[in-house]
């Protein structure tokens, strides 16, 4: 019921109305008493119309069976009923107790004093610690930079000033950047001081520290291109990646790499933002200072593995033909042998999972969003893959999945399964056994929220629009397939078993010295031979000497040297 209609209903009410004729004669006596009293020598009858009407009494006065709500003392100015003193019953009301009622109810304490108690509950830079000395922490820092000429600490000294402020040793880039280190080539022990100090002032977790170094001015969130100086000094310093570092102009692509699959995981809201909430929820932090300990980067396969971006890029540059970073919709609907149905490869180039005025006005998707759309399909049991693939079938961005939605998918499904000359199943039953899978609340509405809590979320997509992944599903059971999402323990995600899977493929591949599809095989340069002696795939891959730029996502330029391969 509204407010207005409820309002009506208690005022319609019998004894809601006796009230208020009540109150309106209390209101107006005091008035009447007034005039009569201003006037003492007034005959009788005078007098005697000026008295309220017998007929009614104050409620003060009625007995304990007396209809309606009995207001509190203090709701109305009611002179004391219960006075001794004799004379008119109109003189009663003239006397202060009225007013005293009103005064005491402006001497009401507000707000209460219970609500003075509550203590703070939110700490968007983090909650202070008493246990953190700024003095001792600056002294330590101090003599760190004693030890360098002129104290003044190069990039290559950061990794011993990182060590001195208590964070993990790949903080070193974000700490020379974030005092400024970056224009002049060094920092001195003043300026980084007066830096830290601020931080450690102001930014109480990791989080907010993190977050603060690396975000540009006046800005409270970290932007994709506020990743560059922290993965650049990553591939310049880590020795799972120096195969990597005299390859520089393949620098750009693995960074691009590493920030889409950060933003995939970490962005939960899907804005491009990267906030400190959104970075304190994830791991993303533990997988920094992980890298400190482990040698071997492709052990760190949420983020940093170079084995995933391998097998990323060469997925991508077989369907890229032209060689320019950007593919359209022809070149996607090869992937994986045809296997996605073209109305939902049209809904992926519509916009609804991508960003960038480019997929609208020429219809192409750059590399970074090939990069979502990859681990999207190799893994549909992740939060993000169950947005992604939820956003491409909700048509009419109703935040639901309509049964006009689900047969508009599943039509194409089965003219392609009668073109295979099998035996498509009617979409009546199709629907009943997703709605068996999905179990959602609302009949007839699937939500995602229907489709996060189900186990079985992949099964569910496929059937709509990947014809490979539908087939493979139904030649399997129900309950072995819930037996596999249901598994616990260190078991690998769907998406780092396809990468292993596939990374093997393409060692095998290279080690047999296939040629390419097109039958060209390059030689080698100086460059890639000398990388191919440190057992590095990247040599043995002709593509990764194309130049290029980084399509929508513009995040650093590098120069290619004069040996490098044109595109074919």
């Amino acid at each position: 019921m509204k407010v207005d209609e409820l309002f009506l209903c208690w005022l319609s009410e019998s004894s809601t109305q006796a009230m208020l004729r009540d109150c309106l004669r209390r209101i107006q006596v005091p008035a009447r008493a007034e005039r009569g009293a201003g006037d003492a020598e007034l005959p009788g009858p005078r007098l005697a119309a000026a008295a309220p009407d017998p007929a009614w009494r104050p409620r003060e006065c009625e007995g304990p069976g007396a209809p309606g709500p009995t207001p509190a003392p203090t709701a109305l100015p009611v002179g004391a009923a219960s006075s001794a003193r004799s004379g008119p019953p109109v003189r009663g009301p003239r006397r202060s107790g009225g007013t005293r009622v009103v005064q005491t109810r402006k001497e009401e304490p507000l707000p209460p004093a219970a609500s003075r108690s509550v203590p703070t509950f939110y700490f968007p830079h983090g909650r202070p610690q008493d246990t953190v000395n700024v003095d001792a922490v600056i002294a330590k820092i101090e003599r760190t930079f004693a030890q360098f000429p002129h104290e003044r600490a190069t990039m290559e000294d950061m990794g011993r000033v990182a060590k001195a402020c208590g964070c993990p040793l790949y903080w070193k880039g974000p700490l020379f950047c974030g005092a400024g280190g970056e224009r002049t080539g060094s920092v001195s022990v003043h300026k980084f001081v007066a830096m830290w100090r601020k931080v450690l002032q102001n930014c109480h977790d990791d989080a907010a520290k993190f977050v603060h170094l690396l975000v540009s001015p006046g800005c409270s969130y970290l932007v994709q291109e506020d990743f560059v100086p922290f993965l650049q000094d990553v591939v310049n310093t880590h020795p799972g990646l120096a195969f990597l570092k005299e390859a520089a102009e393949f620098h750009s692509r693995y960074i691009t790499t590493v920030i889409q699959r950060i933003f995939y995981t970490v962005n939960r809201s899907w804005s491009g933002r990267i906030t400190c909430a959104e970075l304190r929820r994830s791991t993303f932090l533990q997988n920094v200072a992980l890298l400190e300990e482990e040698a071997d980067i492709n052990q760190l396969t949420e983020f940093f593995s170079y084995e995933h971006f391998y097998v990323i890029y060469c997925k991508f540059w077989e369907l890229d033909t032209d060689h320019d970073l950007l593919i359209d919709a022809q070149d996607l609907a090869r992937h994986n042998d045809h296997a996605i149905s073209t109305k939902m490869i049209d809904r992926i180039f519509s916009g609804a999972v991508t960003r960038g005025k480019k997929v609208q006005k020429e219809g192409k998707i750059s590399y970074a969003d090939f990069v979502w759309f990859l681990i999207s399909e190799e893994d549909k049991k992740t939060p993000t893959s169950i947005e992604y693939w939820f956003r491409c079938m909700d048509l009419d961005g109703d935040g639901a999945l309509s049964m006009f939605e689900l047969e508009y998918f599943y039509e194409e499904q089965c003219r392609r399964l009668d073109s295979m000359a099998i035996e498509a199943l009617p979409f009546e039953d199709c629907l009943c056994q997703m709605l068996d899978l999905v179990k959602p609340q609302t009949e007839g509405r699937i939500t995602l929220q229907d489709l996060k809590r189900c186990k079985l979320a992949n099964v569910f997509f496929d059937t709509f629009f990947n014809i490979e992944k539908y087939l493979d599903h139904e030649q399997k059971e129900q309950a072995s397939l819930l037996r596999e999402s249901e598994s616990e323990g260190p078991e690998l995600s769907d998406w780092e078993r396809f990468a292993a899977e596939e990374y093997d493929i393409l060692v095998a591949e290279e080690a047999a010295g296939d040629p390419w599809e097109d039958g060209y095989e390059a030689e080698l340069s100086p460059v890639e031979q000398k990388l191919s002696a440190l057992r590095s795939p990247l040599a043995q891959r002709p593509f990764l000497e194309a130049p290029g730029g980084l399509g929508t996502v513009e995040l650093y330029e590098y120069e290619c040297g004069g040996d490098d391969l044109p595109p074919s």
